[in-house]
């Protein structure tokens, strides 16, 4: 049972070092969730090795929230991208505050934040009513403000996310850092351009880690550990499935503990994220634990044990096995 992350090396090495050349210094890796799907130690060790500013600003490094503090090496500052309402012991953390909770849960914290400003995404961060009272409970609790954050959406236009940008910063004071997200080089430089006054900085990690459509260096595949043949009107799998079709049962090494499920609103058929011979693996059942059980109908391509099928799910919800190096 293994599900794989096969990366070509050169390809994706390259791919990284294009864009750190293209954002320039002030970009920011960001190492969140499952790491993009490499695990956070192996990119935390990978900008730690380039902290000199090949990959962007020296030192520093976006991580997801508190308790993906513990993985960061020493010599790097993780900047929080999510609020806590529990202050944790790392002091080194800059941590993200958009609200008067995010402050009072801070209050006996002995570290720096980073003043969040809400985007027309609405998630987290204060209004232009709410900032004034919250940089004074920010002052109020000795926290020194080390940034501020505007955390864009992915839809519309870089023009779009410009203009978000730009009317914020009469009330960023000019001399603090602001860290923005989810612009093109080419917006990012003009903003950059246009502001020679500001520090402005961007931090990226889809972009850099996977490409933006991702790119082929990377896939996801999963062994075939068993396969036998059936008819159609036969049951098999956990809850005894009709088989629809006179075909081969294939036992897939992966499941719902590596994140793998249907694609979004299809059925069996047309929402299994198995592929094989360019042919998507019907599925008779939804994946299991550790593995899934796919119907092949004869006449098609199937799969023999020790066969791999291509795995098509996002890296960020699936937890791979193992990452192959090629």
């Amino acid at each position: 049972m293994t599900v794989r992350l096969t990366v070509q090396r050169a390809a994706w090495e390259a791919h990284m070092s294009a864009v750190a050349a293209a954002y320039g210094p002030g970009m920011v890796p960001v190492v969140k969730g499952n790491g993009y799907g490499f695990g956070r130690p192996l990119l935390h060790h990978l900008v730690h090795e380039l902290a000199g500013g090949a990959l962007g600003t020296p030192g520093s490094v976006c991580v997801g929230s508190v308790h993906e503090l513990h993985d960061v090496p020493a010599d790097l500052t993780p900047m929080v991208l999510t609020p806590t309402l529990e202050a944790p012991t790392d002091t080194r953390a800059v941590l993200t505050v958009g609200n008067l909770r995010h402050v009072e849960a801070l209050r006996d914290w002995h570290g720096s934040v980073m003043v969040k400003l809400a985007s027309s995404m609405h998630r987290h961060g204060a209004t232009r009513d709410e900032l004034p009272a919250l940089l004074a409970a920010v002052n109020a609790a000795g926290l020194p403000a080390a940034a501020y954050a505007l955390h864009l959406p992915l839809a519309g236009s870089d023009d779009a996310r410009l203009a978000e940008i730009e009317a914020w910063l009469p009330l960023v004071p000019a001399g603090e850092p602001l860290w923005v997200s989810h612009l093109e080089p080419a917006a990012f430089h003009r903003l950059v351009l246009e502001h020679p006054d500001r520090t402005v900085r961007i931090r990226v990690g889809t972009a850099l880690w996977h490409g933006r459509p991702r790119a082929d260096f990377l896939h996801l595949d999963a062994d075939v550990l068993h396969t036998r043949p059936v008819r159609a009107g036969e049951q098999a799998g956990y809850q005894l499935s009709t088989v629809p079709f006179d075909g081969t049962l294939v036992v897939i090494g992966a499941g719902s503990s590596h994140g793998v499920s249907l694609l979004d609103g299809l059925d069996l058929s047309a929402g299994s994220p198995f592929h094989f011979a360019h042919a998507r693996v019907p599925l008779l059942e939804r994946p299991h634990m550790h593995s899934t059980i796919a119907v092949v109908p004869d006449g098609q391509p199937c799969p023999a044990v020790g066969d791999r099928v291509d795995l098509q799910r996002p890296f960020i919800t699936t937890a791979a096995d193992e990452v192959c190096w090629r």
